[in-house]
């Protein structure tokens, strides 16, 4: 069997009989096989990824599955937003039925967010549950979207408006795999580490503004750091709240402007959602600023924390703008707990002070978004 170094972090996610480990380390897709065989009753494993990632990496998980005498039924998706649709969703389950799946078989995500959450509701719905495993292959999949069992598709009236909680069985978080990852996928992955700092951990925060290069530069050991620091907290709130009944709308944080700005750039590649939640997390924290919630000098130190590793945090300068202001007021109005004018948003109070705030009146917030348009 090929040898690889132990896995560096395990986080487990405590959710009684739905716990599991999150194994993160350099080197873990070549014992992939090792890890999958005790969840396998059959000598099969499907596995679903996309065209590019596949090249990269599905005849390294082949071998793996291989060596635990396990072979691998393998589908590929077309890379992109695009494949995270209810067209494609059908396409992936019946593929799984046309090839005798079942409830005892193992669905594993090769690939990204957009991978994992169309996987994740493949198998939440394929004869009403069947295991599923996450190998994340970018870094905001390592550190956010594989974790927690959130899992849907996009609909024309907004992103992630049909899906289920549907939690993995395992998560292999090769740290490795990375180093094929675009910069730009790189950046989009660590504004969801920065994401973690900013809800609750400004010792976190702290360690960033020294390590942050460190982390976007793929430096084994800061890397598989970071994750494991994301990945712990991610599994804190979740444990805590698997449904988001509660404080697990903190990891929302920059999420509901970011989601209205892909709504508005109608989800095109040239924003990719971290950059989006990048942008999502200034406006949350400078809005904050606005309301005298926290101080705008700490709201600015967040934003240089963002723009030094290379996001942009500016509405104006914004790729796939522009982006209106009562472009972004209606798709936030498609928020699933948004009421007559009024929104929930995740604020603070300062740098790891996030709360919930339940109410935020959306027509001050376009007055805002107005003189956010104009800031330079």
């Amino acid at each position: 069997m090929t040898e690889t170094l132990a896995a560096l972090h395990t986080v487990r996610v405590e959710l009684g009989t739905r716990s599991y480990d999150i194994e993160i380390g350099a080197g873990l897709l070549d014992v992939a096989g090792r890890y999958i065989a005790p969840l396998v009753r059959q000598p099969r494993v499907f596995v679903l990824t996309d065209g590019t990632v596949g090249g990269f990496y599905a005849g390294q998980l082949e071998k793996s599955l291989a060596e635990a005498d396990l072979q691998m039924r393998l589908k590929a998706v077309s890379p992109g937003e695009g494949s995270k649709s209810w067209a494609v969703l059908g396409e992936v389950l019946d593929w799984l039925l046309s090839e005798g799946a079942g409830r005892d078989d193992v669905l594993v995500a090769l690939g990204g967010g957009i991978v994992g959450d169309l996987t994740g509701l493949a198998a939440s719905l394929m004869k009403r549950g069947m295991t599923f495993v996450q190998i994340p292959t970018t870094l905001l999949a390592q550190v956010d979207s594989s974790v927690g069992g959130k899992t849907a598709v996009n609909a024309a009236q907004g992103k992630n408006l049909i899906g289920s909680f549907y939690q993995p069985a395992l998560v292999l978080a090769d740290t490795k795999l990375l180093s094929t990852l675009p910069e730009r996928e790189r950046l989009a992955g660590y504004a969801e580490i920065v994401k973690y700092a900013l809800i609750d951990d400004p010792n976190f925060f702290d360690w960033l503004e020294l390590n942050g290069k460190r982390v976007v530069d793929l430096d084994q050991d800061a890397l598989a750091e970071a994750v494991a620091i994301s990945c712990r907290a991610k599994a804190r709130i979740v444990s805590q709240d698997e449904r988001e009944s509660g404080v697990r709308a903190l990891l929302n944080l920059g999420h509901t402007f970011g989601h209205a700005l892909e709504a508005a750039n109608g989800f095109q590649s040239s924003l990719l959602h971290g950059e989006a939640v990048a942008a999502g997390m200034t406006l949350a924290l400078h809005y904050s600023a606005r309301q005298g919630l926290m101080q705008a000098e700490d709201a600015a130190r967040a934003e240089a924390l963002l723009e030094k590793a290379g996001l942009v945090t500016q509405l104006k300068r914004l790729p796939g703008g522009p982006y209106p202001s009562d472009a972004l007021v209606e798709a936030m109005k498609q928020d699933k707990k948004g009421r007559a004018g009024r929104v929930p948003l995740i604020l603070a109070r300062g740098l790891g002070k996030a709360f919930i705030q339940p109410d935020a009146d959306l027509a001050d917030v376009g007055e805002f978004l107005q003189e956010e348009l104009q800031r330079s």
